[in-house]
């Protein structure tokens, strides 16, 4: 018998935040948030106001995987900082509470948007103005004083991407539910094309996309920043490749729990900028002239979000996913590899 992970126990679950969070105050109504697969997020609308609650998935799960931990411990580390991100009140390590670890913050009201090109922004300036408030928050996290934050022992010292090839092959292996030969062969590829470490290490979002964003209601400001659970001490540009490789990939309808690319979008005719000036932009903010291996960069990107696909998928069958969807996950996994593979011999 699977939990649950749609609803929680309002009552008991108020008297505990009563007790442990200043000032909170029941009774209280709770509402699932739509979209994301990893770990289940719920409004908390309460007497004293409202309230996110992000929490692991119940049952099994893989070895590092929905640290909700180091997400609360980020966010409390940057709460000073330049990079915006919400308030966080408590951290509940008790898993008999509702069944998983789960941390509560701040809601921050404000617009999340799905689609790349930015239908909902009423003018170019606006959508060009977004790019850039994207690229200068991204350059902002990689530009963190780690020592003055407390996040110096927040990853491992050593070739990040070595580290991560290792990790997410691994993750993969563990989650395959059939051999799929785009992968095998990507996965070797990387393997046999690291760059030398460059010795460059920032905190790194690891899944810095525009639905992790929240905008103002009104302007093209970022309010917070979202969703740090992959979030470690790595190399900056596996941040800046993963959002470049989700603007590579296909435009959809742009509805919750898709990733809409610009793919085929005249993104002049937009006001967003190309690649090479996103880039080039992002470049200038960190004071440095270009980056070489950017093939490497693009294709690890796709091949990890791959590995997050095929990880979906397996807790789909497994029977403990948090999205309705994510069953359907899995279909993307040899697309991805696919594109990962064109991409090697286009920009290489």
């Amino acid at each position: 018998m699977t939990e649950n992970v749609e609803a929680l126990d309002e009552l008991a679950l108020a008297e505990y935040l009563s007790k442990n969070i200043e000032n909170f105050k029941g009774p209280m109504v709770v509402t699932k948030f739509e979209g994301g697969q990893s770990n289940p997020t719920f409004k908390l609308e309460a007497a004293s106001g409202s309230y996110v609650l992000r929490r692991q998935p119940p049952g099994k799960l893989l070895k590092s995987a929905h640290a909700v931990d180091r997400e609360f411990k980020v966010y409390q580390a940057l709460a000073n900082s330049s990079v915006p991100v919400p308030k966080v009140y408590h951290l509940c390590e008790d898993r008999d509470v509702i069944g998983s670890m789960f941390y509560v913050m701040e809601l921050c009201e404000g617009r999340i948007l799905w689609d790349a090109a930015l239908p909902e922004m009423e003018s170019n300036e606006a959508r060009s103005q977004a790019y850039v408030q994207m690229n200068t928050v991204l350059a902002a996290i990689h530009s963190v004083d780690l020592e003055a934050v407390g996040l110096s022992d927040y990853g491992k010292a050593g070739n990040y991407f070595e580290r991560q090839l290792s990790r997410w092959s691994s993750q993969y292996k563990a989650s395959e539910i059939q051999p799929i030969p785009a992968m095998d062969q990507l996965i070797d590829w990387l393997e046999n094309n690291m760059p030398e470490d460059d010795g460059k290490v920032s905190l790194v979002h690891g899944d810095f996309r525009l639905d992790n964003i929240i905008f103002d209601a009104e302007e093209s400001k970022i309010k917070a920043v979202l969703d740090w659970e992959l979030s470690t001490l790595g190399h900056p540009y596996a941040d800046l490749a993963y959002q470049c490789m989700q603007l590579r990939m296909p435009a959809t309808s742009g509805k919750p729990g898709t990733m809409s690319g610009l793919a085929g979008k005249n993104r002049e005719s937009l006001g967003i900028p190309s690649e090479k000036e996103y880039v080039a932009s992002y470049c200038d903010k960190m004071g440095i002239d270009k980056i070489d291996h950017w093939a490497f960069y693009l294709a690890f990107s796709f091949f990890r979000l791959a590995a997050i696909a095929q990880g979906v998928a397996k807790r789909a069958l497994d029977g403990n996913a948090s999205n309705k969807e994510a069953s359907k996950v899995g279909a993307y996994v040899a697309p991805l590899a696919m594109a990962a593979l064109g991409v090697i011999k286009s920009e290489s």
